[in-house]
């Protein structure tokens, strides 16, 4: 305890000894109290302190953990996610390569129908063209025939005479005749 105060003896101008006395030199008494107050905080402060920082540490290594647990979650997610794109990418470039051939598949086949409905429409009109000319030409002998029978009738009331009529009637019923002893 000796050397203490002899520490103290000589950072200041004492007064006399054994007097009694305000002591007016500013930096020798704040120092003392500066020592005693820091010396105080330091011996009952230590126990405090120690929890404190121990406590802030823990917080501080639990944030740590945390946030390495939350990096690592984030990490796989975004490696989840970056892996359900390529898929999805893949399974985009394959519907549009399957869409591309799908419609060149859909073009072609309208294409081919159309040509299809053409041919029968074609093949159709040349039918109809083809019976309405049979038709035409069926009706012009079908008249040219009535004119003609018509034509010949006419001839042969103008022509025959009931004379001449019997004799003809005569000539097919020999003929009949002669074909009936054949069979």
């Amino acid at each position: 305890m000796k050397n203490i105060t002899d520490s103290f003896v000589f950072l200041g101008h004492w007064p006399y000894a054994g007097s009694f006395g305000f002591n007016t030199d500013i930096l020798a008494t704040n120092l003392i109290n500066l020592s005693v107050v820091i010396g105080v905080l330091i011996f009952f402060g230590k126990g405090v302190l120690n929890d404190l920082l121990d406590n802030r540490k823990q917080r501080i290594l639990s944030t740590i953990r945390n946030s390495e647990e939350l990096r690592r979650g984030a990490l796989e997610q975004l490696e989840k996610a970056r892996a359900r794109l390529r898929k999805v990418e893949l399974e985009a470039n394959e519907y549009r390569m399957n869409g591309y051939s799908e419609i060149e598949r859909e073009k072609e086949n309208l294409i081919k129908a159309a040509r299809d409905s053409l041919e029968r429409l074609e093949n159709y009109k040349n039918e109809t063209l083809l019976f309405e000319q049979q038709r035409a030409i069926h009706q012009v002998r079908q008249r040219v025939f009535q004119q003609a029978l018509q034509g010949a009738i006419g001839t042969l009331n103008s022509c025959l005479n009931t004379e001449l009529h019997f004799s003809t009637i005569r000539a097919n019923i020999g003929i009949l005749g002669a074909i009936e002893e054949i069979t």
